[in-house]
């Protein structure tokens, strides 16, 4: 919305005005289910959407509202999407340089398969990473492994393994890391 707010808030701000373009008759408990937040979240959101400018509301009954996108909302929803997207490439990028070295301390050190330690959507994009190059993904608990924490992946190498190439990415030793 504005500058001192925050990614989340930004978000939030972007699920709320795409829920109401699809749907102007939204109710706030919906709108909290559907996004799943407190309704008064909602309620505090789009107050502070309807106080900029960006939401009107209109009575359709005696108990029903309308949520109304002003042209201000609309382009809101426009730079805040563009937002999202700049930032999801961003994201993508770090994690796909980050694998890419790991994947280069595994293959100079012999192996060319190795087990994913977390999930979500960064193990998604290291194991996309891993079969465009050729590394096969195992559940072995003897294979190195890549750590997720975060934004930081570490490589763990069997124990005894000699680094070959000594990286702040790279860690040695059994399970305990």
């Amino acid at each position: 919305m504005e500058q001192q707010l925050t990614e989340q808030e930004n978000i939030r701000a972007l699920e709320m005005l795409t829920h109401i373009e699809a749907n102007p008759d939204i109710t706030q408990v919906s709108l909290a289910d559907e996004l799943g937040v407190a309704v008064g979240t909602i309620n505090w959101y789009l107050k502070r959407l309807i106080s900029k400018g960006y939401v009107k509301v209109k009575r359709a009954q005696r108990k029903k509202l309308r949520y109304i996108i002003t042209p201000e909302g609309i382009a809101l929803r426009a730079n805040l999407t563009v937002d999202y997207i700049k930032t999801s490439f961003d994201l993508y990028r770090r994690v796909r340089e980050r694998s890419l070295r790991c994947l280069e301390q595994l293959k100079a050190a012999g192996y060319n398969e190795v087990y994913i330690l977390g999930e979500g959507e960064i193990a998604e994009v290291i194991g996309l990473t891993c079969l465009e190059h050729n590394v096969a993904l195992t559940q072995a608990e003897t294979a190195p492994k890549i750590s997720i924490d975060g934004l930081k992946l570490a490589l763990i190498l069997p124990e005894g393994v000699p680094n070959p190439t000594p990286s702040s990415f790279t860690q040695h030793g059994g399970e305990n890391g």
